[in-house]
C-alpha cells in the first residue's frame, strides 16, 4: 500500500549546481544532480514521496541496514533524443527486477508502476541535467534499505526507498582484459544472485582487487559448484559469438543477474536471424573456441558499461587474445542500434523507449 504518489512533495534547490559541472570530463558516478527523491515505509506502507535537494543521509548508529545488509539497488539511464525529449530506456525491466529483489530481500515491494512513476517525476525536475552530448547519459540509481534503529536478525520494520541522479560518460574507455576465477564465488544456488542486492558486490571486491592488481579490469564468474561454468562479470552479463552464433549463460539459475541490455542484445539478435542460445557454457568450451580461431566475439552486457568489447580472456595464467574489435560485426551493430533507439534516431519498434 502507498499513501499517495498522486500529490509527491517537490522542495526544488535555490540555485542549481550544474553551472560547476564540467560535461566534457564526467568521471562516472562522483557528479550528482539537484535532486533526490524519498519515500519511507512506516506503519506497514508506504508514505507520500518527497523530491528535495541533493543532500546527506542521517542514520542512527543500529540502523538495520549497516549491520545485516538488508538493501537492494537498480540503475537505469535517461538519454536526450535528436529532437530535445527524453528517453528512459526499459524501465519496465527495472522495476520489475527491483521488485523480485525485494521479495527475495524480505523487503516491501514497490508496484512496477510506482516505480516508474517515481523515476520519471524527479527525471522531470533534473531534466537540464541530461544534455544533448553523444556519449554522456543520465544515470538513474534508486535503491531501499531497511531502516529499523534496532540490533537483531530479523527483517526491518522500516524501510527508506531513494532515488538518485548523475550525469555520466563511458564506463569502460577501452576494451576489457578479463580473468576468468575458478576460486572466488560470487554466487551458490539457493542465494541471492538473481537479486540486485549489495551483498553480491560487496564480497565480489577482494577476488576482483587481486584481477586487478595483475592488470585486469574484471573477473569472469563461474559457477559456484565446479567452477567449470561461465555465469557473468563483474559490472555485466557476458556473450560470446562463435561459429556465428550469439551464446550466453541461461538465465534459469538463480545465480545470475538477469540482465536488460543483455536481453535487448539477444532479442534484436533474434530480429535480425542470428542463432541464439541461451545455455550453460563451459570455460573448456570458450578456450578451445578461441584456440580453434572460432570465436568470433565476446563483450559485456550492461546498463553502465552498455556494450563493453573483451579484448583478452585469461584463463590459468594464460592470456588468449580475441580477434580485432574493428572486426566485430554482431557487437558493434548491436551497440550502434540501442543507441539510435535511446537518442531517437530509429524508431522504437520494439517500444523499448519510455518517454518522460
Amino acid at each position: 500500500m502507498i499513501s499517495d504518489t498522486t500529490n509527491i512533495k517537490i522542495k526544488q534547490v535555490e540555485k542549481s549546481r550544474i553551472s560547476e559541472v564540467d560535461f566534457d570530463n564526467l568521471p562516472f558516478g562522483r557528479v550528482f544532480s539537484d535532486h533526490m527523491l524519498v519515500m519511507d515505509y512506516t506503519d506497514g506502507k508506504w508514505q507520500t514521496p518527497e523530491i528535495m535537494p541533493f543532500q546527506n543521509l542521517s542514520m542512527h548508529p543500529a540502523t538495520s541496514v549497516i549491520h545485516y545488509g538488508q538493501s537492494i539497488f537498480e540503475g537505469l539511464k535517461a538519454y536526450r533524443t535528436e529532437n530535445g525529449e527524453i528517453a528512459i530506456f526499459r524501465p519496465d525491466m527495472n522495476a520489475e527486477r527491483f521488485r523480485l529483489s525485494s521479495i527475495r530481500m524480505c523487503m516491501p515491494e514497490i508496484p512496477n508502476d510506482v516505480f516508474i512513476q517515481l523515476v520519471t517525476e524527479l527525471i522531470k525536475v533534473d531534466q537540464n541535467w541530461i544534455p544533448d552530448r553523444e556519449d554522456v547519459s543520465l544515470y538513474i540509481r534508486p535503491f531501499l534499505y531497511g531502516d529499523d534503529e534496532y540490533i537483531g536478525i530479523k527483517p526491518s520494520d522500516n524501510y527508506r526507498f531513494l532515488i538518485f541522479t548523475c550525469p555520466v560518460g563511458k564506463y569502460y574507455s577501452e576494451p576489457l582484459r578479463v580473468r576468468i576465477e575458478e576460486h572466488y564465488t560470487r554466487a551458490s544456488i539457493g542465494g541471492v544472485g538473481r537479486a540486485k542486492t549489495a551483498g553480491n558486490y560487496s564480497a565480489s571486491l577482494y577476488p576482483a582487487r587481486l584481477a586487478q592488481k595483475d592488470g585486469y579490469h574484471q573477473l569472469v564468474w563461474t559457477d559456484g559448484i565446479e567452477h567449470k561454468y561461465i555465469e557473468e562479470s563483474g559490472t555485466m552479463n557476458i556473450v560470446f559469438v562463435i561459429d556465428n552464433k550469439v551464446i550466453s549463460p541461461s538465465e534459469e539459475s538463480d545465480t545470475i543477474l538477469r540482465g536488460i541490455t543483455k536481453r535487448s542484445v539477444l532479442e534484436l539478435a533474434n530480429e535480425w536471424g542470428y542463432e541464439v542460445e541461451e545455455r550453460r557454457i563451459s570455460v573448456e568450451e570458450v578456450i578451445q573456441a578461441i584456440k580453434e580461431n572460432r570465436l568470433q566475439e565476446a563483450f559485456g552486457a550492461g546498463t553502465a558499461a552498455t556494450i563493453a568489447p573483451i579484448e583478452i580472456i585469461n584463463f590459468r595464467g594464460v592470456d588468449y587474445k580475441l580477434p580485432a574489435i574493428e572486426n566485430r560485426e554482431f557487437s558493434k551493430r548491436a551497440f550502434e542500434e540501442l543507441n539510435a533507439m535511446k537518442k531517437g534516431k530509429i524508431a522504437d519498434r520494439n517500444n523499448w523507449i519510455h518517454k518522460v
